[in-house]
């Protein structure tokens, strides 16, 4: 758990010069500079049963740089890889939206060409290179924006701008503690005392539940990943689980809210390449479900309709091997497309306010999950 001061930062700059020299070593043979890296298409990605994540399989692609329709490219990675070396020597860290502007610049008086346009061309550069040399971007000193938020019996040892900071999460009132983007560098957990982990898609969701202190009277974590669960709040997950904490997740009842549970489980497909380290396949789906609305009467009044691409999405989930697997998700998905309804995690605050909290704790009481 612990994450000591630039742990992982010797590793990643040699991975950079070993990188590097390799190239100009091709260069000095008069060879063509070359790399290769692993194929992040759909075609590649396979779901490891073992492991219950989503990981990349064996086929590789070359880059290279005597090829008209990849020299563009080729150099555009080196000069990611370059600065990146940079700012590691320097300890000094930039969002991905950072480096993009660093190499925003043209290639010279004679050239009218820069080395990026858009930030759209760096970002998959970005991954290609973390997927060529087995590393994560945060140990590049690359961050993305911070997304989501914690409350809980969790202290956190910070090391930032050369000062060492405890924080402790259950003394952040109605905030909370912002999940940075690198859970890994320079962050320890010095103490954790709750006993298990709640994930609440929503925002709202979230400041309802703190403002009860349900993670006091259950010793809990409380997280929201405020939508979409980013990285670095997956990565965390991941790490108090780690640590023997059950994680459960409370999102709403639909294609979407199920789906940002399953990248949260099992990973996602754009990510597989870290699959196994940002995936907690332990996790439990704790609500809502379809099956709710059968059990308690006044949800029967509270449902949505849904949408034409709510209804796709759910019949790609129905499509993927990882979930299908699973009849009580195939049953979900199907009362979906049936009824054409969908109902949000908000409608449980319909009885009163706190039932809520009374719902999350019967479910967990009970075990009543999905896998």
């Amino acid at each position: 758990m612990a994450g000591k001061k630039n742990e992982s930062d010797p590793n990643a700059k040699k991975k950079l010069e070993d990188f590097g020299g390799e190239i100009l070593s091709e260069i000095e043979r008069k060879d063509n500079p070359k790399f290769a890296t692993v194929v992040r298409s759909k075609s590649n990605i396979i779901y490891d049963k073992k492991g219950g994540f989503l990981t990349v399989g064996n086929q590789k692609e070359e880059r290279n740089f005597i090829n008209t329709g990849q020299a563009k490219r080729f150099m555009q990675t080196v000069a990611i890889a370059a600065k990146c070396h940079k700012f590691i020597d320097e300890n000094l860290h930039t969002t991905i939206r950072g480096l993009y502007y660093q190499l925003k610049y043209s290639l010279g008086e004679d050239v009218d060409e820069n080395i990026f346009n858009e930030q759209a061309e760096s970002n998959p550069l970005i991954e290609d290179l973390e997927a060529a040399l087995s590393i994560k971007r945060e140990s590049l000193n690359l961050n993305a924006n911070r997304k989501g938020v914690l409350a809980g019996n969790l202290k956190v040892m910070d090391t930032f701008g050369g000062e060492k900071l405890e924080i402790d999460a259950s003394k952040q009132g109605r905030s909370g503690w912002a999940i940075p983007s690198d859970v890994d560098n320079d962050i320890e957990f010095v103490d954790v005392k709750a006993k298990s982990v709640l994930v609440v898609e929503k925002d709202a969701l979230w400041q309802r539940l703190n403002e009860d202190g349900l993670w006091k009277k259950e010793n809990m974590i409380l997280i929201s990943p405020q939508g979409q669960a980013a990285r670095g709040t997956r990565r965390l997950i991941r790490k108090l689980a780690d640590i023997g904490l059950p994680v459960y997740v409370f999102n709403d009842g639909d294609a979407w809210g199920w789906y940002i549970y399953w990248t949260i489980k099992t990973g996602s497909m754009n990510l597989a390449y870290i699959g196994k380290e940002i995936a907690t396949p332990e996790a439990k789906f704790l609500g809502v479900t379809m099956s709710d609305v059968e059990r308690y009467d006044f949800l029967q009044k509270m449902t949505m309709k849904a949408t034409e691409v709510d209804l796709k999405r759910a019949q790609e989930m129905l499509d993927y091997p990882w979930i299908n697997m699973h009849k009580e998700w195939v049953n979900e998905l199907k009362k979906v497309i049936k009824t054409k309804t969908k109902i949000e995690q908000d409608t449980l605050q319909g009885p009163r306010l706190t039932f809520v909290d009374d719902y999350i704790k019967d479910k967990i009481k009970n075990e009543d999950f999905l896998p």
